[in-house]
């Protein structure tokens, strides 16, 4: 006989089993590996009897802790196809056997924040991205962050929120440019310690805009102005482009057809001074290790 025994629920983490015999089965993992190891120890579960880990939906109160457990334990994931999708999409996936424990974030298509993006469209929520990041700074068993980005730009607060996290993160970090780092994805670009660009993908620089109606009113205006201040002095902040060099890219008016702007390519974005070298997955982890060896070593 099968027995369902919940160990611990609400909003601010989910996480069930399923047992027969000494084989059971987990369901969701909205905590971190601390707490849901405790539960399962006090139950007096052992993981090499677990069959796998069925993830019911993809909100993080059900997911929270999956990533940095799957790291420690690489077991079975099972789940609707979407959900299984967007757990691939969103880096949630065993560990692999490198030298050291590197965190994959992936943010690909529209960087989804406050407003869903249209069904047919790739997004990042970042509801779920805060999480991870959150789970990456906490875990020690995580070691550094690599973040890859193919993202058209999206939510401007949104994807600001996350270049924030990710500058905050402790433990080293780069960012990989593959395809193209639009818009708003320009912060989370330069947001770690190091980033990189492959010398195909590109850069579009232009000023905030909006999609809806915007009333004309200076209080309108003044908004998007502090906006995109904050836009600029992150940019130049986190990276070896200025102030003011950056918001003459945004203001370009002789180069985009629809719009003001500048597109740059992996080497001008260098150049430019915007992102700091040209590379690819090995150059960035490749860094990554140096500095987790550097760090330990204490040079």
């Amino acid at each position: 006989m099968s027995e369902f025994i919940s160990l611990y629920s609400g909003s601010s983490g989910n996480c069930s089993v399923v047992r027969t015999g000494e084989k059971y089965i987990i369901i969701d993992m909205g905590k971190g590996v601390r707490t849901t190891s405790a539960a399962l120890k006090e139950l007096g579960l052992n993981i090499s009897d677990c069959a796998g880990i069925l993830v019911t939906h993809e909100h993080s109160d059900h997911v929270k802790g999956l990533a940095t457990f799957l790291k420690k334990n690489p077991l079975p994931v099972y789940g609707a196809d979407d959900t299984l999708d967007f757990l691939d999409a969103s880096g949630i996936v065993p560990a692999t056997k490198g030298r050291h424990a590197i965190y994959c974030l992936t943010v690909i298509g529209t960087i989804e924040g406050h407003s869903l993006a249209p069904d047919n469209q790739k997004s990042t929520k970042y509801e779920h991205v805060i999480p991870q990041l959150v789970d990456i700074e906490e875990d020690p068993a995580i070691e550094g962050l690599l973040v890859i980005l193919n993202t058209v730009g999206g939510d401007v607060e949104a994807g600001l929120a996350l270049a924030e996290l990710i500058s905050g993160v402790s433990k080293p970090s780069a960012t990989l440019v593959l395809g193209g780092g639009h818009s708003i994805g320009i912060p989370l670009a330069v947001s770690a310690r190091k980033s990189f660009i492959v010398p195909t993908a590109t850069m579009t620089v232009h000023p905030v805009r909006h999609s809806g109606m915007v009333l004309g009113v200076p209080q309108t205006l003044r908004y998007f102005e502090q906006m995109q201040e904050r836009i600029v002095s992150f940019v130049a902040g986190h990276s070896g482009i200025s102030a003011r060099r950056f918001t003459q890219l945004m203001h370009n008016t002789g180069e985009l057809v629809m719009d003001m702007g500048t597109v740059l390519g992996g080497e001008q974005a260098v150049e430019e001074g915007l992102i700091d070298a040209i590379g690819n997955l090995g150059d960035a982890l490749r860094y990554l290790y140096a500095e987790i060896d550097a760090g330990k070593t204490g040079y």
